[in-house]
């Protein structure tokens, strides 16, 4: 069998090495080389010791990592904390403002003595008609109130007291159509009845013909028939009916009182109402 000779390839191969060399050199590729032949080529001590130290540093960012996530849910958990107790001394900010308004309007009328009442519930069960929806307070009979004191706050007239239990009380709005109020213009002096009414918005009925009114006045209690004190404002005109084929005039009131918002009410406790019926509201 013939055998191929090599011997003359060697020289023009280790040129072409040479020259590939010097080119990797050139371009700066060599270093990379060599870094990756030393890597290759480090002992199995060095390797392993490398490798442990990885190791371990990784498992150090992943502890790190957990503490972290760790610090952050307990920052979380207190920033909720403070924020639910934030929101709660809001809430008792602003009870104590309503109380502080409350007390102050107690001072500047001090011819009355109050009970203060904080509703409890807008009784729509037991209590409740088809037309009458009074509001229930937290005070009662044991607190000295009874069956028709008249409520108020700040703002005007609520209504009056018609059920009164040990320690709890229930309160017919003046919105009510069961509701009745003798009540009388501030500066015109037209007396006549405050009823509620289903759409809302009380009316003074049975006002004579001769006196004129204007939107815009002011409606007290009138003190009239003794059911409630005289002076008690209780709404304001907006508008006026007319008309000469009736025998009174009629005007709708918007209540100074915001119904839907009133949490806290003073009861008038030394005010004897006169009650022909007790047992109606």
């Amino acid at each position: 069998m013939q055998r191929f000779n090599l011997r003359p390839l060697y020289l023009p191969l280790v040129a072409v090495g040479a020259i590939v060399i010097i080119a990797l050199d050139i371009s700066g590729y060599l270093g990379a080389v060599n870094g990756l032949i030393h890597v290759l080529l480090k002992p199995p001590a060095v390797f392993f010791t490398e490798g442990a130290g990885l190791i371990e540093s990784t498992m150090g960012s992943v502890q790190r990592l957990r503490t972290l996530h760790k610090r952050n849910l307990q920052l979380e958990s207190d920033v909720n904390r403070l924020t639910v107790e934030n929101l709660r001394l809001s809430e008792v900010e602003i009870e104590n403002q309503q109380l502080r308004t409350l007390l102050e309007f107690a001072r500047a009328n001090p011819a009355y003595d109050y009970r203060g009442g904080q509703i409890t519930a807008r009784v729509i069960g037991d209590g409740a008609t088809l037309f009458t929806h009074p509001i229930q307070i937290d005070i009662g009979e044991k607190q000295g109130l009874r069956q028709g004191m008249p409520v108020i706050t700040d703002r005007g007239l609520v209504g009056r007291i018609f059920h009164v239990y040990p320690h709890s009380s229930d309160i017919i709005l003046i919105t009510d159509p069961s509701s009745s109020v003798n009540v009388m213009t501030q500066t015109s002096r037209a007396s006549g009845i405050l009823t509620g009414s289903v759409d809302g918005l009380p009316k003074m009925t049975l006002i004579p013909l001769d006196i004129e009114i204007s939107v815009g006045e002011i409606v007290i209690t009138s003190g009239f028939g003794g059911h409630f004190p005289k002076g008690l404002v209780a709404g304001q005109v907006v508008k006026v009916i007319n008309n000469d084929n009736m025998m009174f005039q009629t005007a709708v009131i918007q209540p100074t009182v915001d119904f839907d918002r009133v949490e806290l009410v003073l009861v008038i406790t030394n005010f004897s109402p006169f009650l022909p019926d007790s047992a109606s509201p």
